[in-house]
């Protein structure tokens, strides 16, 4: 786990320290040149404030986070599980999928940085690809287009062209739209279910009985004969296989 958060951390850093403005070799601070130490500085702690954003938005997280929380919509549980939990079971689940992304990442990138083998540019740039080589994976070819024409630029003929200024927008829209077809899929069946709850209660005359508190047991009793979180799960690790 430690080696995982590691890597993710070199990989977002290099984001920012890859640009003009922190450029310049950590040697600078050896010279008497604290400026440049002191804006690395400051900006290793913005990327530390900002590294939950890139969670969320630059790996499997979104994707994960909306159909779970499709799923307890769909239920009707309020509450149950709670939002801690739901939170806490996606940050698992994106640790898991995207292990070999921080393997490689902790390889290629930090261990080579770490002993001073390379400098912090190289070490962004090996850290970058297989990060967003994982993103372009998952997004569509529609949603890539869409910000290389309001970027007016062409498109690109590898996906090692693709700066992660595009791919990281495209990343996300693409995962909203993945999550949410997938919520559908889930939301049908509890759909179903209520559907079928308030027709009888209607037919019924049982007018005033809250269809919820029929329904919400039925819906209960089939995700536990289905197994639903094993369902659930497994059909999240295929979509990004």
């Amino acid at each position: 786990m430690m080696r995982t958060i590691t890597a993710t951390l070199v990989g977002g850093a290099g984001l920012l320290l890859s640009s003009p403005a922190f450029a310049t070799d950590l040697s600078d601070i050896a010279d008497g040149r604290g400026l440049t130490g002191s804006l690395k500085i400051l900006g290793m702690l913005t990327m530390m404030s900002l590294l939950p954003a890139m969670v969320m938005t630059m790996t499997s997280f979104t994707r994960i986070i909306i159909v779970l929380s499709f799923v307890r919509t769909g239920i009707g549980s309020m509450q149950t599980p709670p939002s801690q939990v739901i939170v806490g079971i996606a940050l698992f689940l994106t640790m898991f999928t995207m292990a070999p992304v921080t393997d490689q990442i902790y390889q290629d990138a930090y261990q080579p940085y770490a002993a001073e083998q390379i400098d912090i540019n190289q070490a962004y740039e090996r850290a970058s690809t297989p990060l967003r080589a994982f993103m372009l994976r998952q997004t569509r070819e529609a949603d890539l287009a869409l910000f290389y024409r309001a970027a007016n630029e062409p498109f690109p003929e590898t996906e090692e062209q693709v700066p992660m200024r595009i791919a990281i927008p495209a990343f996300v829209i693409s995962e909203m739209t993945t999550a949410f077809q997938m919520g559908v899929l889930v939301l049908l069946p509890f759909l179903l279910i209520d559907i079928a709850t308030a027709s009888t209660l209607m037919s019924m005359g049982m007018m005033m009985v809250p269809p919820t508190s029929i329904s919400l047991p039925l819906k209960l009793l089939l995700f536990v004969v289905v197994d639903g979180w094993h369902l659930l799960t497994e059909s999240l690790l295929r979509s990004f296989a």
